[in-house]
């Protein structure tokens, strides 16, 4: 009889767990690159301006706009529900304006902002219908028509909601 044992081959590569550990763990860093990508491509972080110097000549005019507000002793008080606001403008002599713009600018996402017309409907008071905005944080800017003056808040819509505007930066 013969005891001579044919050697033992190792098993294929691909039938072993260590060689696919290697290989997951640098696949899931290249599938986790190319979703991540896909996802900033799909939504463009629209926070840095393209023409920067500009955008900082502007804030040097908003400073004077809010400057004007606070002497005039501006204030408002916006008040919404689903489809129409309210808006209250107090100040220390009569605003003659006929209608004041509110602009709505999403904290993160620029294609959500939108403006409001308010048309004058009484003394110093404001109306607008509007189609409502989603929720989550709002920059909220009050101006009149020759933009000389400007209010701001800051706030999280959802559904409901109460504003005070005033000449006070963010």
């Amino acid at each position: 009889m013969n005891n001579t044992h044919a050697p033992l081959t190792p098993p294929v590569w691909y039938r072993q767990g260590w060689p696919w550990l290697l290989i997951a763990l640098p696949a899931s860093a290249v599938i986790g690159s190319i979703i991540t990508l896909l996802i900033a491509l799909q939504h463009p972080v629209s926070l840095v301006a393209d023409d920067y110097y500009r955008e900082g000549l502007a804030i040097n005019q908003q400073k004077h706009r809010l400057q004007h507000a606070a002497d005039l002793g501006l204030r408002a008080l916006l008040r919404a529900d689903r489809h129409r606001l309210a808006l209250s403008l107090e100040a220390r002599e009569p605003i003659s304006e006929r209608s004041l713009t509110l602009h709505f600018i999403h904290a993160t996402r620029a294609e959500l902002d939108h403006s409001v017309t308010l048309r004058r409907d009484g003394d110093n008071i404001y109306r607008a219908q509007t189609a409502g905005s989603p929720p989550g944080y709002w920059y909220l800017r009050l101006e009149d028509s020759r933009r000389s003056w400007q209010l701001r808040a800051r706030l999280r819509i959802d559904g409901l909601f109460q504003a005070y505007l005033s000449p006070a930066e963010d």
